[in-house]
């Protein structure tokens, strides 16, 4: 089948592409690179001609409140209308496990509108709920440092590779639709503190990591569970340590 992934040239894209290619699929990556402008509309009516799934792995190039807002209010209401009229039969978006529950973060209520859109559209559709990503460890601590002390929220986090989340997101593309979310993540929980140290660690990284009840997640309160998957959740086999002594 032709699948269009939009953000394909990025670092999950690239790898359903891949995987959808090797297994024979048409994999069309889509993208301002490509020609092709969610924001704009630009390009989105020749390359969905044909095709049966649309894939949604695109990212806000900005993560301040109103930009991250626009962006996925404009592009999914762009995408949506265009597969309507192209007769798209399958639309699978990726988002993050725990977005209903991260409403205090201006970028997951801007994700919670593309979800709701995308609900709300009448095309078939599946949401992937991923966990956090082991590549985003570094930039998980960028974003709660202060001076040389990395703050984190008193929580768990189940992360997970990215070559999994795109086994995930591709698996999803040419299964049934399952008009509704499913939830993918880690074989492993870590306290979010000791998951970011050991993030450091292996980028020799000198900050120090200490947990605090007041720090937040993207402007997001936790609770210990909030960025955990269900029970009901696919569980990936790549275990953190693993991964890290590949990087190597």
């Amino acid at each position: 089948m032709k699948v269009v992934v939009i953000g394909g040239t990025g670092l999950i894209g690239s790898k359903v592409i891949a995987r959808l290619g090797e297994h024979g699929h048409e994999a069309v990556a889509a993208a301002p690179g490509t020609g092709v402008n969610t924001l704009t509309g630009d390009g989105l009516a020749d390359v969905l001609q044909g095709a049966s799934v649309v894939v949604d792995v695109s990212n806000s190039p900005s993560f301040e409140d109103e930009a991250v807002m626009e962006f996925f209010r404009t592009s999914t209401t762009n995408l949506l209308k265009a597969e309507t009229e192209a007769g798209v039969r399958h639309h699978v978006a990726l988002s993050v496990v725990g977005t209903d529950r991260l409403q205090g973060s201006g970028y997951f209520r801007a994700k919670q509108v593309q979800e709701d859109l995308i609900k709300a559209a009448g095309i078939p559709y599946s949401i992937v709920h991923a966990t956090q990503f082991f590549e985003f460890g570094k930039g998980l601590a960028d974003g709660m440092t202060e001076g040389d002390t990395v703050r984190v929220p008193e929580a768990k986090i189940q992360p997970m590779v990215s070559d999994d989340v795109a086994a995930a997101v591709g698996r999803t593309a040419v299964g049934a639709p399952a008009d509704g979310v499913v939830e993918v993540g880690g074989p492993e929980a870590f306290r979010l503190e000791e998951f970011i140290r050991m993030a450091l660690a292996a980028h020799d990284d000198p900050r120090t990591v200490v947990t605090d009840p007041q720090a937040t997640y993207w402007g997001a309160e936790l609770t210990e569970n909030t960025l955990l998957p269900g029970s009901d959740a696919h569980i990936a086999e790549t275990r953190f340590a693993d991964w890290l002594a590949q990087q190597k």
